[in-house]
């Protein structure tokens, strides 16, 4: 057997190193669910072909070639391929509508889900990382079922506003998108520790401390402009996994 039918497909090689070493962490940190969940990566300039997992593989065994090539505009890119019919429905919907959405990472993570499964699912900003999201995020309200085509272009409307990077997807989960891999895990991470936070003050039963309105959008900004935490946090999670012999990048 031949090298190329070995790794057939390795082009966007760095893309898919930082994606495979994305769906590793994610997996470490226990936000995945089973082989459910999925992210992809826009591979062209107008965003429509997308690098995505594999269905039903497990997070913590991906590697960088396992990743497969999808076209957002041509169905039968699910020929021949080992695709989920809802992760092409839901990424294929973002990826075909939202071209700064060149990165979607969708799981149904513990806390953000608790906070999607509530009657009220905005995330008042009590701390820093809650504070990160004021105002840029938009909760689905419409959820109709698991997320083939028609469902997957429905949500992927809702973010029609280029601010707002996060979808709360009541009854459902969470869908971040973002610039690139880094960029999109680090919103990701740090919006599942923002719901926790939120989870657990609530389960006190005490009276929350809520930043006013203006501190909070100065703290976001002020995030937002804060330079290279996204590369230099999955620069040190690809060197975690480097040292550990991980074959992610393979």
């Amino acid at each position: 057997m031949s090298v190329t039918q070995i790794r057939p497909n390795m082009e966007h090689m760095q893309e898919r190193v930082d994606l495979a070493a994305a769906f590793r962490w994610t997996a470490r940190l226990n936000l995945h669910e089973a082989v459910a969940n999925h992210f992809s990566l826009a591979v062209n300039d107008d965003g429509t072909k997308f690098l995505m997992n594999p269905n039903q593989m497990h997070f913590s065994r991906i590697k960088a070639s396992d990743l497969i090539e999808m076209d957002a505009n041509d169905p039968d890119s699910m020929v021949g391929v080992d695709a989920d019919p809802t992760a092409w429905g839901l990424h294929g919907g973002i990826h075909r509508h939202c071209p700064h959405a060149r990165c979607a990472m969708h799981v149904h993570s513990i806390h953000a889900t608790v906070l999607a499964s509530l009657a009220d699912s905005n995330l008042p900003p009590i701390d820093q990382n809650c504070a990160t999201f004021f105002n840029r995020y938009v909760i689905d309200d419409g959820y109709n079922g698991l997320a083939f085509e028609d469902e997957g272009e429905r949500c992927a409307r809702l973010f029609n506003d280029p601010k707002k990077k996060v979808m709360i997807m009541g009854n459902h989960g969470v869908m971040i998108i973002g610039d690139t891999v880094a960029d999109t895990f680090n919103r990701l991470y740090y919006f599942e520790r923002a719901a926790e936070t939120y989870i657990r003050a609530l389960q006190t039963g005490q009276p929350l401390r809520v930043l006013p309105d203006d501190v909070a959008e100065k703290t976001a900004q002020e995030l937002e402009d804060y330079p290279e935490q996204d590369e230099r946090h999955l620069a040190e999670l690809k060197a975690i996994l480097d040292e550990e012999g991980s074959n992610y990048a393979s």
